[in-house]
């Protein structure tokens, strides 16, 4: 967390709801679709985000829906406090990847097991740069520089780990 006393999901949560009101299903759903090529979010991170939020003054609670849904909009305090996290500097990265966890592990793997290993991650990988580059260009087409711009590092990551599966050693 940086000065703004927000951590980066309640800040992509307060980003989100820029666009309107949500409830949190249809911010996961926002966060899916805007957000998943190079940030992950899950559900119970923004189920548990936003009561803090609304209890820091920065969402308010609408009127519930169909089904006890509780729609949220950012308020004057929580534009604030967005446009302040985005004024600070954003930190270092931080790298998990789990295929790269394991291989680290590749002596204690069989050679089938790295095979498979390797071939689901290529299998992800391809497909998840195909997905990337098509929503980059819808991002362009719509106008959307930004969210180009994002999606592009989603394009260059997917390519650099295809590029890394080929050379990952097959064998321990």
């Amino acid at each position: 967390m940086a000065d703004t006393g927000i951590n980066p999901t309640a800040a992509a949560l307060l980003g989100l709801l820029h666009e309107g009101p949500m409830t949190g299903g249809q911010l996961m759903a926002a966060a899916e679709r805007r957000l998943a090529p190079y940030w992950s979010m899950t559900r119970s991170q923004v189920y548990r985000e936003l009561p803090v939020l609304a209890e820091q003054g920065l969402v308010r609670l609408g009127k519930p829906g169909p089904r006890s849904s509780q729609p949220y909009a950012i308020t004057a305090a929580g534009k604030r406090t967005f446009s302040r996290w985005l004024a600070e500097t954003p930190g270092r990265d931080t790298v998990r990847n789990p295929v790269a966890l394991r291989v680290a592990f590749g002596p204690q793997h069989s050679a089938n097991q790295l095979k498979n290993l390797y071939t689901g991650a290529n299998e992800y990988h391809t497909e998840a740069l195909a997905s990337a580059r098509e929503q980059a260009r819808d991002a362009k087409k719509a106008g959307d520089s930004y969210g180009a711009a994002a999606l592009e590092f989603a394009v260059a990551y997917h390519k650099a780990a295809l590029s890394w599966l080929k050379t990952a050693p097959v064998t321990s």
